[in-house]
């Protein structure tokens, strides 16, 4: 109950056209055009949803907003309580905000390093599958996780963990945490740094083969690799890593584990398995990392 899956993604970007290019020539993702007030915005079509990435135009790359899916009204409001109490303040998301997700009710507050976090009751299908290029199908399947990272990390694991119900799956020490809100090993991963940022976000693809395919692209295309084609060691996942027009990562991956409530947190050692080679240097090395 509670909080089921990660729904969506905004982001604030100075280079909407670059951001477009990108998830067109190296994913096949298309995108939607819409208006929020007078604002334009962008919409990804990851999957059979309304959206998954939302990116609208601005003279500043942040974060705008990180969109949770709640199972119930029921759940909602009992969230609201907990969060309430915490000391966060919840506010009613306006109707052309909550019609923009696709939902049919959705609250929004701040967290501890000023991200809007929203929790939203449903999530509109508009097609029965996603348009790809021949080249890209089936490709994305839909958004996988994103990992924040910031020097507030001890506020951050409180808020979900303590008041959002999120599971600890493993760590990292000194300052990397893995937590859940289903049996997908993670939706949100969170960080020490000295900088409050979104480390990556996760674009999850059907197979190994579309993650090659996509690999190829954006060697092809150009595309800047940051982190080389790998498998994870805690959630096994093989992906790469490419930079995006807003200055971080995108991590293109598939094949994530799945846990369940016998699973044990722990620290999980070294980073990969194999691969996963930094194109600069890891800001959350530890003294086990290459």
């Amino acid at each position: 109950m509670g909080v089921s899956k990660l729904g969506y993604v905004g982001l604030d970007v100075t280079d909407l056209d670059a951001w477009t290019g990108l998830l067109d020539r190296m994913l096949g993702v298309g995108v939607t055009h819409d208006k929020i007030g007078a604002e334009n915005v962008a919409l990804a079509e990851l999957d059979v949803y309304k959206y998954r990435l939302a990116l609208y135009p601005s003279a500043e790359d942040r974060p705008r907003e990180i969109g949770w899916i709640v199972d119930t009204p029921g759940e909602l409001d009992r969230l609201t309580g907990r969060l309430t109490a915490a000391g966060y303040q919840v506010h009613e998301g306006a109707a052309d905000e909550t019609e923009l997700r696709g939902a049919t009710r959705m609250r929004w507050f701040t967290d501890p390093v000023g991200y809007r976090v929203e929790l939203a009751v449903g999530a509109a299908k508009v097609r029965t599958a996603a348009a790809r290029p021949v080249h890209a199908a089936p490709g994305v399947t839909g958004l996988g996780h994103l990992v924040l990272a910031s020097p507030r990390l001890d506020e951050l694991r409180d808020l979900y963990e303590s008041v959002l119900e999120f599971t600890l799956t493993d760590y990292r020490a000194p300052g990397l945490f893995f937590f859940r809100c289903n049996r997908t090993h993670h939706s949100i991963a969170l960080a020490r740094a000295e900088t409050a940022s979104i480390h990556h976000l996760e674009i999850e693809h059907d197979s190994i083969d579309d993650v090659g395919r996509a690999h190829d692209r954006a060697e092809s295309e150009g595309v800047p690799i940051t982190i080389s084609l790998g498998r994870h060691m805690n959630d096994r996942a093989i992906s790469f890593y490419v930079r995006n027009p807003s200055g971080f990562h995108l991590e293109i991956g598939c094949g994530g584990i799945e846990v369940d409530e016998h699973w044990v947190p722990h620290d999980f050692g070294a980073p990969d398995v194999w691969g996963h080679r930094h194109a600069s240097a890891n800001p959350f090395a530890s003294p086990v990392s290459r």
